[in-house]
């Protein structure tokens, strides 16, 4: 495996061959990024996986500072998952000069759930993707479906531009007890840790209210907020949307999706569950 820090070098290395599977990662990598890698490696192409961690899609208060940057050990673990080329660029590659010309997706999308308690993250997410995907060139792309919006953000933006990409979500992979696979994580205390189930047990709530036939979705999603805030929790949304675009369900028999946010402490987890 190589680890490149340079665009022209990636380059060079994917030269003349079949364009990769990419799995594109702001490092501090855990089994979820891992099955990332595998799912890709299937494909029977090279394999390329970015280590990134992306200012433009950090808020001025939130965590780009302290955010683990875990290289040696990320090249570890990513050889072992069969990963070909690890991309790990450094500001000035990535961002050489001031970037004026930014990606900013549909409002009706991006300034919902995650983007309106994080105004600006898909305008930074869908700019650092773009540049990766004109370095990268792949074929295929793998993101973890946790970040369900940020799957519908990229594959649309993918189908808007004709990018020819095939953007494939991968399952989300969970600790015992529920919790979803995060690298925030890692900023849980013991006590954190153990309480964090409790996401992903509220979702499971919700969608078996759902299942069983509710359509009172505001009734539940209160509910929910609740529940969470009785157990010390600061939750910025439980929503029941649909999972084609994350607008509010309208017609029944639609697939749905439950979405949520929520601070524990001072991490901030996201989750989701498919009804």
């Amino acid at each position: 495996m190589k680890v490149l820090h340079r665009i022209d070098e990636l380059r060079a290395a994917l030269a003349g061959g079949p364009r990769p599977a990419f799995v594109p990662t702001m490092g501090n990598l855990h089994e979820g990024h891992l099955a990332l890698v595998r799912q890709a490696r299937a494909h029977g192409v090279p394999v390329v996986a970015s280590i990134f961690v992306n200012r433009l899609q950090f808020a001025p208060h939130e965590d780009f500072d302290r955010y683990p940057r875990t290289l040696p050990r990320d090249a570890e673990l990513l050889e072992g998952a069969g990963c070909d080329i690890v991309f790990a660029p450094d500001e000035a590659e990535m961002y050489p000069v001031l970037q004026g010309f930014k990606v900013q997706p549909p409002a009706a999308l991006a300034d919902i759930l995650e983007g309106h308690f994080r105004p600006g993250f898909f305008t930074g997410v869908c700019t650092v993707v773009m540049k990766l995907f004109q370095i990268v060139q792949p074929g295929i792309a793998l993101f973890g479906k946790k970040d369900y919006q940020q799957c519908i953000v990229v594959r649309n933006m993918v189908e808007q531009f004709n990018m020819p990409i095939q953007v494939i979500g991968g399952e989300t992979v969970r600790a015992d007890g529920g919790l979803a696979l995060s690298s925030r994580n890692g900023y849980l205390s013991d006590a954190e840790r153990t309480e964090a189930v409790a996401l992903s047990a509220e979702l499971q709530r919700v969608a078996q209210a759902v299942r069983g036939g509710r359509r009172d979705f505001a009734d539940i999603e209160a509910a929910a907020l609740q529940a969470l805030r009785q157990r010390g929790w600061q939750p910025d949304y439980v929503a029941v949307r649909r999972r084609a675009d994350l607008a509010q369900p309208q017609a029944a028999g639609e697939p749905l999706v439950v979405v949520a946010a929520a601070r524990l402490g001072s991490t901030r987890l996201i989750d989701n569950l498919e009804i």
